[in-house]
């Protein structure tokens, strides 16, 4: 049986944007993520984050601190019931001054493959999936998977996903 996703950016979707985030101190909820994610778990609809982090290549922070920050992420959202079942983040950056990072890769978004893996993984039916992103790259990486995508324009992110999860 397959399963449904609803895939969704990090920074300036489920959180602020604050620029090369890793510190869970400086890490604010948007308004309404907490109960998006909580809305998916509780509706069967598995939550994948997908992000593009170039600042490990950028030489910003490590893959160890962003592995971190996803941990305290889903420590928070247990205080409501809820959780993110994975995290896909691509370290990439074609101009990266850490040069183990430094490519042109296929996990980049607007690239799909984070999702691809991810559908791969837990055998997501992508005509029952989707994608809300804060930015026309997250729309296209969700279109490059064959998966509708959402553009997040700010405001609620519950009401988004309730906007749109039967549209």
């Amino acid at each position: 049986m397959s399963n449904k996703a609803v895939f969704f950016d990090r920074d300036g979707t489920l959180n602020v944007e604050v620029g090369y985030l890793y510190e869970f101190d400086k890490f604010k909820w948007i308004d309404g993520a907490i109960e998006a994610v909580k809305f998916c778990n509780d509706n069967n609809y598995l939550v994948i984050v997908v992000t593009n982090q170039s600042g490990v290549a950028r030489g910003f922070y490590t893959e160890d601190d962003i592995k971190k920050l996803h941990i305290q992420m889903n420590e928070e959202l247990v205080k409501y019931g809820a959780h993110i079942d994975d995290f896909y983040y691509c370290p990439h950056h074609p101009n990266g001054a850490v040069e183990k990072y430094r490519m042109d890769c296929d996990c980049r978004k607007p690239k799909s493959k984070m999702i691809e893996e991810a559908c791969l993984k837990y055998n997501i039916d992508k005509t029952n999936s989707l994608m809300i992103g804060d930015s026309e790259r997250d729309v296209q990486c969700a279109q490059n998977a064959g998966i509708r995508g959402i553009l997040f324009e700010g405001g609620s992110l519950l009401q988004c996903l309730l906007n749109n999860i039967n549209g």
